[in-house]
């Protein structure tokens, strides 16, 4: 009988947090999560991913749902990072009580709207968060009695550039206190240049490499942010990694499933045939 899985060691996780495991020098391979199944998000982490973002925006699922799946990545050390629908202080709110290691804001077009989603993840004066410290998840439910005191030195905001705007004023969204990371969003990129089936036009790749000469001329232990990238056909892993990309997200949890069953249900075909 074949033993799934016998092949691959069980990772260790680090819990130090993202961002400190970054200035620590080491690069970071994370995986979409759209599915909000609790047992996927549990095996993506013990396959050695070291941080998961659950894709609220393009997902199916709610906070619930989100939360099941957060509890599943923390049972085995994986970071988990949530990506809201939109740069709202309810949604932000909302993810961040649940007690997450990164936040992710899609659609960051200028200065002023990076400035407020991290105003978003900060309590007052620093910010707007709303302040439910005993109560929530975040604060181990008021047991973290240093909560307040490192919570923004562990959380790990995430801005993603994705439009023909947010690459005008990328240089004033890396400049934003506070933006951890900025993660270039190539698929809607290329929509937003005009160019939706073809991200390999020469506009989207100058659009990006607009991008990430502004993020890597950034001190991040200066106020500047670490560059986040999505591998595609047009940009393998290797690529981006070579660009000097930080951070990497390789697949989504449902295009490897479609890549696996596809593939299973092929290789029947073609025995049948045999």
């Amino acid at each position: 009988m074949a033993s799934y899985g016998s092949s691959i060691p069980q990772p260790i996780h680090s819990r130090k947090p993202l961002k400190l495991r970054l200035r620590n020098g080491e690069k970071l391979y994370g995986l979409f999560f759209r599915s909000f199944s609790p047992d996927l998000a549990e095996i993506a982490a013990l396959a050695g991913y070291d941080f998961v973002i659950i894709d609220m925006e393009h997902g199916a699922g709610g906070i619930p749902e989100a939360l099941s799946c957060i509890r599943a990545l923390g049972s085995t050390g994986c970071a988990a990072v949530v990506r809201v629908p939109e740069i709202s202080e309810a949604w932000a709110k909302k993810a961040l009580d649940l007690g997450v290691d990164g936040i992710m804001f899609p659609m960051v077009e200028s200065g002023r709207s990076a400035s407020e989603a991290v105003s978003f993840c900060r309590y007052p004066p620093h910010g707007v968060r709303g302040n439910a410290v005993g109560l929530v998840r975040d604060s181990k439910f008021g047991f973290d009695k240093a909560y307040l005191a490192n919570f923004a030195d562990k959380l790990f905001v995430m801005a993603q550039i994705e439009s023909e705007e947010g690459v005008k004023n990328a240089k004033e969204i890396v400049a934003v206190d506070g933006v951890d990371c900025v993660m270039i969003g190539p698929r809607d990129l290329s929509a937003s240049l005009g160019f939706i089936h073809d991200q390999s036009n020469p506009k989207v790749k100058s659009a990006m490499k607009t991008v990430e000469k502004a993020v890597l001329a950034s001190e991040p232990a200066n106020g500047g942010a670490y560059l986040a990238g999505i591998a595609t056909p047009q940009n393998k892993v290797v690529d981006l990694r070579a660009r000097g990309y930080q951070v990497v997200l390789g697949s989504a949890d449902l295009n490897l499933f479609q890549k696996a069953v596809v593939d299973d249900v092929n290789n029947f075909k073609l025995r049948s045939l045999l």
